[in-house]
């Protein structure tokens, strides 16, 4: 029933990536056709921007399909690094994304030039926020369900492609008025949106591929082995996270006077609270009596 209930997510995680993939190659191409045509840097941003999102989706799609394989002699503690692998790499393309941006904006408010605004602009950039919010929405669900990082950062591809498509709209909106420099600004708000998701999001898959604890996840589990009386001390924590799974070590310090049974019970209680309140945890707990340092 387990296996079934792994390839169930994996088939559910595919379906989802690669529908965004579909999403992303739909929204690049008409953004880049209708940019081109209008001569809206705006909308060219947009387009690179959606661009990097049919890149990320891709990687995501094939993370997804890798990083859910058990565990082998090579990679004992699975494939989960794939997915923050994957989300670093991700962080990657937007940064050099908005160097592009950022730099063809500023070539704009020096020698501005006219854009010619048409419906097909405002029909390509509001069909992008339409679909783009619902491909956030099924990303989320899935992530948040399998707790995917991948899923969780194409998610926030498309999350970050609403706001900065609203904020392209507005600067479609201005130029009708002759205030073709909102254009150009339009392009330096979407960089700067795009900086600020693409630090957090490269933080936290940095974080994971050097291994660095989360600060909640140790306090939890401090807690949890604090609140059991039978365990006298503990040392040697250690917790890790490997795509969705976090894996858990720790020696804790029993009553010298128990029973090799009673001892195991209580390692076992401990194993079972932890998994309980970490979500997909692996726990080995190495129990020793409490005189032994």
């Amino acid at each position: 029933m387990h296996t079934i209930n792994i390839e169930k997510a994996i088939e559910e995680k595919k379906r989802v990536a690669f529908w965004s993939v579909l999403a992303a190659v739909f929204i690049t191409g008409g953004k880049m056709v209708v940019g081109i045509i209008t001569g809206s840097l705006g909308i060219l941003s947009e387009a690179l921007h959606s661009g990097l999102d049919f890149v990320a989706a891709a990687i995501t799609y094939f993370t997804v399909r890798v990083s859910d394989k058990p565990a082998d002699e090579n990679h004992p503690f699975g494939h989960g690094k794939y997915e923050n692998l994957s989300a670093f790499i991700q962080t990657i393309l937007l940064f050099i994304t908005c160097i592009w941006i950022i730099y063809e904006a500023i070539q704009r408010f020096i020698d501005v030039k006219p854009i010619e605004v048409n419906h097909w602009s405002y029909i390509v950039v509001i069909g992008s926020i339409i679909i783009d919010y619902t491909r956030s929405r099924a990303l989320k669900k899935a992530a948040k369900k399998h707790n995917s990082q991948a899923l969780e950062a194409d998610a926030l591809h498309f999350s970050t492609d609403i706001w900065s498509s609203f904020v392209v709209l507005i600067g479609l909106i201005t130029a009708n008025f002759g205030w073709f420099w909102a254009d150009s600004a339009a392009a330096l708000i979407v960089a700067f949106i795009v900086i600020v998701v693409a630090y957090k999001l490269g933080k936290r898959s940095i974080d994971v591929l050097l291994d660095r604890t989360s600060v909640e996840s140790r306090q939890k589990v401090i807690e949890i082995i604090s609140g059991i009386p039978q365990v006298l001390d503990y040392h040697n924590l250690k917790i890790r996270t490997s795509g969705a799974y976090t894996f858990v070590e720790v020696n804790i310090h029993l009553d010298s006077k128990l029973t090799i049974e009673e001892a195991h019970d209580i390692s076992h209680k401990v194993e079972t609270l932890i998994c309980e309140n970490i979500e997909k945890c692996k726990v080995h707990v190495h129990e020793e009596p409490n005189n032994s340092h």
